[in-house]
């Protein structure tokens, strides 16, 4: 599990550079036309139960709608673990699945521990993410490298899960996983940390799996939709999130996104 002290070191190092931000959206001069950015995967893993990651979910919501850096399609999503379960709260949209995929970046970046709030920039950066300058200027270098062409088609929600058919092609180093989230949530917070705060997430994680590389033109693919049943998720829109990664960097090579409604 995540080691308090030292998570909480990393956090007050970020806390100076988001104190700005968090006074006034961020902003980059300009901004480039939806066809010509490039899709950049911004996974925040969070928790209620954390009181320092408030600011990092309000930071990932902007980034989502403002969509701020230039030649950047942020693709974001919350990702909540389950280890400060413990401290009072437990979150109703913490998931065991998060914890581990968080334990990959852990090793994959030599860090010592889990921490809250973490942000992973395309598989390839990670910082805290309640830093709004760190945030962005990884998913402006993000934006740098070319991503190859992934595409969602006829999606579609049926029978508790999303139907959809992907169009691009990817060798047997590519990992292809595919994502249902809430698109927007929110919690009275009770105990814990965060008593009596109203928190509000976007793109929640409620179910993923990995389908593989091998990608056909058109390939149909379904996805079931998970624990898609908190009372403040359960008729909303829903995002599908497909992504490639490199098996060997790590690194997010495609993604595309599209909103479901159910």
């Amino acid at each position: 599990m995540a080691s308090f002290s030292i998570q909480r070191v990393r956090v007050w190092l970020g806390v100076l550079a988001v104190a700005a931000v968090c006074r006034f959206p961020i902003h980059l001069a300009g901004q480039a036309s939806t066809d010509q950015r490039v899709p950049v995967l911004v996974e925040l893993f969070t928790s209620e139960g954390c009181s320092d990651c408030p600011p990092a979910d309000d930071l990932l919501a902007r980034l989502d709608a403002s969509q701020p850096v230039p030649g950047a399609q942020a693709i974001v999503l919350s990702e909540h673990v389950t280890y400060w379960n413990r401290d009072g709260w437990t979150d109703p949209f913490s998931i065991d699945a998060m914890d581990l995929r968080q334990k990959d970046y852990v090793e994959r970046f030599r860090l010592q521990d889990s921490y809250t709030p973490q942000a992973v920039v395309d598989g390839s950066a990670q910082t805290v993410g309640s830093s709004g300058a760190a945030v962005t200027k990884a998913v402006a270098e993000a934006a740098q490298k070319p991503k190859q062409p992934l595409t969602i088609s006829d999606a579609h929600w049926t029978d508790g899960g999303a139907a959809f058919a992907l169009h691009g092609s990817f060798d047997a180093k590519a990992r292809l996983i595919a994502v249902l989230a809430a698109d927007a949530t929110h919690s009275e917070v009770a105990r814990g940390e965060n008593a009596g705060r109203t928190l509000h997430h976007v793109a929640v994680v409620r179910a993923m799996k990995e389908f593989g590389g091998d990608t056909a033109d058109g390939r149909a693919m379904k996805l079931a939709g998970g624990p898609l049943d908190h009372k403040n998720e359960a008729s909303g829109p829903v995002r599908l999130v497909v992504f490639a990664v490199d098996r060997k960097t790590g690194h997010v090579v495609a993604a595309a996104e599209q909103t479901l409604t159910r």
